[in-house]
């Protein structure tokens, strides 16, 4: 596919302001020549001109107070049938919970990845297992294995992401198991090309199958949401042109066989990572300038934000029974330091920051603004799972001698990323 935004919809000539193709309306805004956004839709009162302040990464903290401790447990869940579908899941409070965590750490081998099992590691403290989340003035359906596999009764839930995107699955492969050694289950990654290569460390995803539900549970890796695509084979080392308006080809080809779907992406989007993995940004088929405000990652970012966004959106028209999810960003805890200058997340005290979110909009601005006016749902876990810096994998390490380098990033597991799957579980 050469060429264009999506689907080459954009064709020889751009302009700012309005292009009519086949009925359907497209702004396109530019800047220096390169597409900034492109926003499609079928109904012109849903046209809309974002300023070039929305493409800015921003960060921006509205937690409200909360108590330092653990609140009460006296709260249950209520089974239904029913979302409440004007709830805002990422508003309220965590309690404690001795129900918590939903499998255990130290058996779920099967699934979860030794690097993430932080009961199998050096580590002592382990109250961030017990809290579960509270939304405000919301019931949430009663979360556990048997009562999701039920719900994705032959269906499939795919997750599609980066490292933060594959603890999600991990997770809920933990869940749906209840952490137990499920023989049972069958690996049906041939069927997605998540086969490992000759000479790769791992393959590019994996599947999995419930037979008695006739449920598939997947996750693919793309840490950008990003086409790739090769530029020079011949040489010694491939360089890929990141097209920041073409959705990653895994999606193109196997969408029609997913009924639920998790996308995410956020901490790759920086020149240490483009630099090791060789990216070029690539928009309307051709590569950005050194001078163009793209090549700016944060608006760089954005860009693909919204023309996935609109790009699934479109996709929905085709498949409207599908759910897909656009999934906040993971916040990073690391203080004094980055990963690799000595930064720490040391703290072991849940909810030291406080225990509540009371914002109505999420802090990750720009993945908000992406979905507005599609129907592409935003799983927002950012301003909750903020609160949460003890849940880190930290300076915790199943070797003999410490590295001196702390996670500040991923999460143990059983931990944080259930809450997600919870809220997931919650709205589909």
């Amino acid at each position: 596919m050469k060429g264009g935004c999506l689907h080459r919809l954009i064709v020889s000539k751009l302009c700012f302001g309005l292009v009519v193709l086949l009925t359907v309306p497209i702004v396109v805004l530019l800047w220096e020549g390169a597409p900034v956004l492109t926003i499609f839709s079928t109904r012109p009162e849903q046209l809309k001109a974002l300023s070039h302040g929305t493409l800015q990464q921003q960060e921006q903290e509205h937690l409200g107070p909360g108590l330092p401790g653990p609140a009460s447990t006296s709260h249950t869940h209520k089974s239904r049938d029913k979302v409440d579908r004007d709830c805002n899941y990422a508003k309220g409070r965590w309690v404690a919970d001795d129900k918590r965590p939903l499998y255990s750490g130290n058996e779920c081998k099967q699934w979860l990845s030794k690097m993430w099992a932080c009961r199998m590691m050096r580590r002592a403290h382990f109250s961030y297992e017990s809290y579960r989340w509270e939304p405000q003035g919301c019931e949430m359906p009663e979360f556990s294995g048997p009562n999701f596999l039920k719900r994705m009764r032959n269906q499939t839930l795919a997750f599609v992401g980066d490292s933060l995107g594959r603890q999600q699955f991990q997770s809920m492969m933990c869940i749906a198991t209840g952490g137990k050694y499920s023989p049972e289950v069958e690996d049906v990654g041939w069927k997605y090309g998540l086969v490992k290569a000759p000479g790769a460390l791992r393959p590019d995803g994996w599947a999995y199958r419930f037979p008695e539900t006739n449920t598939t549970i997947l996750f693919y890796w793309s840490a950008t949401l990003s086409e790739l695509e090769p530029l020079n084979t011949e040489g010694a080392v491939t360089s890929y042109a990141l097209h920041l308006d073409r959705p990653v080809t895994f999606l193109k080809k196997y969408l029609n066989s997913f009924d639920v779907l998790v996308l995410n992406t956020g901490h790759h989007w920086n020149r240490g990572k483009f630099n090791g993995n060789h990216w070029e940004l690539h928009a309307d088929g051709k590569p950005v300038g050194n001078g163009s405000r793209l090549a700016d990652l944060n608006r760089a970012k954005n860009l693909t934000l919204h023309s996935i966004a609109r790009w699934m959106d479109s996709e929905l028209t085709r498949h409207p029974q599908m759910k897909v999810f656009l999934r906040t960003i993971s916040p990073r805890h690391f203080v004094n330091g980055d990963w690799n200058t000595g930064g720490t997340c040391g703290n072991i005290i849940p909810l030291s920051n406080g225990s509540e979110v009371l914002q109505d909009h999420s802090i990750d601005i720009p993945a908000e603004s992406a979905v507005k006016g599609t129907r592409v749902k935003l799983l927002d876990i950012t301003a909750i799972s903020k609160l949460r810096d003890e849940g880190h994998i930290s300076n915790s390490t199943f070797k003999k001698a410490s590295t001196g380098i702390n996670d500040c990033l991923h999460w143990c597991l059983p931990g944080i990323p259930d809450m997600w799957n919870e809220l997931l579980f919650a709205q589909i």
